[in-house]
């Protein structure tokens, strides 16, 4: 048995030796509790006027004794012992009650939420005689907001229930429902979460766009949950009885990982860890995930490491199970330092070496940019929101064969091509990362080699997928990220694609409320136009572009 869990403050010391007596002996398998110990719990329990409880494992073992106050008992931190989604706790809480009130909505809560294999509490009359064990279990398949059965009460004389069996028969039960068999093995299952105090109908967008996101990084999702609250906690971002609820959700559908769609604080992550016992991230953490999948260039895979190392440094002392998806790789002990010591030591080193090494790209891509205005060749960079079909423009436009993937951020490592004019006319065509809401500014830090080749286009084709409902959010992310870099004094060429997704009716009012060229990407001959406009707006920045030239030479 561990220490005794609660405050022995004004209890004798005769009293403390009999609680560390209790959690000394054992209690059959098959039985909620042994009727002596029954008994012996209710004794003590009216003697110091608390409830007394016990946490005892399958085998029977007593692993804590715990102490209360005289209308409720506190369970300690579990996570030593085993969780998942088809499995329950492997231990059982038996306590008792001061008077014959049977299990309370606590006694359930903590069932549902702590994943107990049972929940038995013992009623007794004021002279501390016991009356009855009433117990619960969870239930599966059962009603999210009630997912557990209350049991019909049994006397202490007679306390076996055949625990092991029953316990064995959920936990199969567990098995059977949990998992959906079309999903792939490993696939992570989340619950995506957004604690929002503006406007509902930007909420439940950002949430869809969080589910897209989810989808990229091969996440499964089994449910989305959203609260309008006036301010957002500051511990917990909603409220602790809508947290627990929250956990007790994702536990009964088998969620493996909860999804903020605000990014979260250290404590915020550390605070929520601790009490759903899930794996916590925010809409950063995901959208950092995805680029480490999808970085394939050596530049932006030191890009992607550096950006999550700048967000983990500050997060390092949250638990292991809110970081798992971020933090493989760092740690260690050594001699004379602490675990998170190191980490923080090792995670600065390799900022300062990965900081390094993406200044010697950016010298690269200084030399680059020099020798191509040294040629006075015209630079048009494809620019837009994540998905919005630049890469698939691009090859279109170049008879080329770069990536495109009706997926978020198919695009990472940027691309080059020549494209000529029929009026003999070369450019520099190329394609760019899209750009998100609400961008991670440790992003925004790890791609400014990257995010500089934009300062040296001539024009930008802002990409802009008309037929995404939240086309006109995305065209406001795109400006706004623009005028964060300094870049909107660049002229821009407005192209809408996916015209043949959209209602002929709409299409016409799009194309005249948003002044932009209609094409579809996947049709080569709808470019033409577009073609012929790029053709014009090129000519007519050639003198500048030669004056500029010109200068940079002498």
């Amino acid at each position: 048995m561990k220490e005794i869990f609660g405050n022995l403050l004004g209890l004798k010391s005769s009293q403390i030796k009999r609680l560390e007596n209790l959690g000394r002996r054992r209690v059959p398998p098959q039985a909620i509790v042994s009727p002596e110990l029954g008994r012996d719990l209710c004794a003590l329990s009216a003697e110091t006027g608390r409830q007394i409880g016990l946490l005892v494992e399958r085998s029977g073992k007593i692993a804590q004794v715990l102490v209360g106050e005289g209308d409720r008992i506190l369970i300690p931190d579990l996570h030593e012992y085993r969780l998942a989604p088809d499995r329950l706790r492997g231990l059982r809480c038996v306590h008792t009650h001061l008077d014959e009130t049977a299990l309370t909505q606590d006694d359930l809560t903590d069932l549902a939420l702590l994943r107990l294999d049972l929940m038995a509490v013992i009623t007794m009359r004021a002279d501390g005689s016991p009356v009855l064990i009433h117990f619960a279990h969870i239930l599966p398949g059962a009603d999210e907001r009630a997912p557990y059965q209350v049991m019909p009460p049994v006397p202490l004389f007679r306390p076996e229930i055949d625990c092991l069996g029953l316990i064995q028969a959920l936990e199969a039960e567990l098995a059977r429902k949990k998992f959906d068999v079309s999903e792939a093995p490993g696939t992570e299952r989340a619950l995506l979460v957004s604690v929002f105090t503006g406007g509902r109908k930007e909420a439940v967008a950002s949430l869809d766009e969080l589910q897209e996101l989810a989808h990229t990084a091969s996440i499964s999702t089994i449910d989305t949950v959203l609260q309008q609250r006036r301010k957002a906690d500051p511990r917990f971002l909603m409220g602790s009885g809508k947290l627990d609820e929250l956990a007790i959700l994702a536990l009964h559908r088998g969620a493996s990982l909860i999804i903020f769609d605000q990014e979260l604080n250290p404590s915020q992550i550390r605070s929520i860890a601790d009490r759903t016992e899930i794996k916590v991230i925010d809409r950063t953490q995901l959208i950092l995930d995805i680029f480490s999948q999808r970085a394939k260039s050596r530049e932006g895979k030191l890009q992607v490491e550096l950006a999550q190392l700048k967000y983990i440094l500050p997060r390092l002392v949250t638990k292991d199970t809110a970081m798992s998806r971020l933090t493989g790789g760092i740690g260690g002990r050594g001699p004379g330092e602490t675990r998170l010591e190191i980490n923080r030591r090792r995670a600065r080193e390799r900022i300062r070496r990965l900081e390094q090494a993406l200044t010697t790209v950016q010298k690269n891509r200084d030399q680059q940019r020099r020798q191509r205005s040294r040629k006075a060749i015209p630079i048009i960079s494809i620019i837009g929101y994540t998905n919005a079909g630049k890469s698939t423009l691009l090859n279109q436009l170049t008879q080329s064969r770069v990536f495109a993937e009706d997926k978020l951020f198919a695009t990472l490592d940027p691309s080059s091509r020549r494209l000529r004019f029929p009026r003999d006319i070369e450019v520099i065509i190329t394609d760019t990362v899209g750009f998100i809401r609400d961008l991670p500014k440790e992003l925004m830090a790890a791609f400014k080699a990257t995010l500089e080749e934009l300062e040296n286009a001539d024009l930008f084709v802002h990409v802009i997928d008309i037929s995404n409902p939240r086309h006109a959010e995305q065209i406001r992310s795109v400006e706004t990220i623009l005028a964060e870099l300094n870049l909107n004094t660049i002229p821009i060429v407005r192209v809408l694609n996916k015209i043949d997704r959209v209602d002929p009716d709409r299409r016409d009012h799009l194309i005249q409320r948003l002044g932009g060229i209609a094409i579809s990407a996947l049709d080569r001959p709808s470019l033409k136009p577009l073609s012929e406009h790029l053709q014009a707006a090129v000519e007519h920045l050639l003198p500048a572009h030669r004056d500029s030239t010109r200068k940079q030479l002498y």
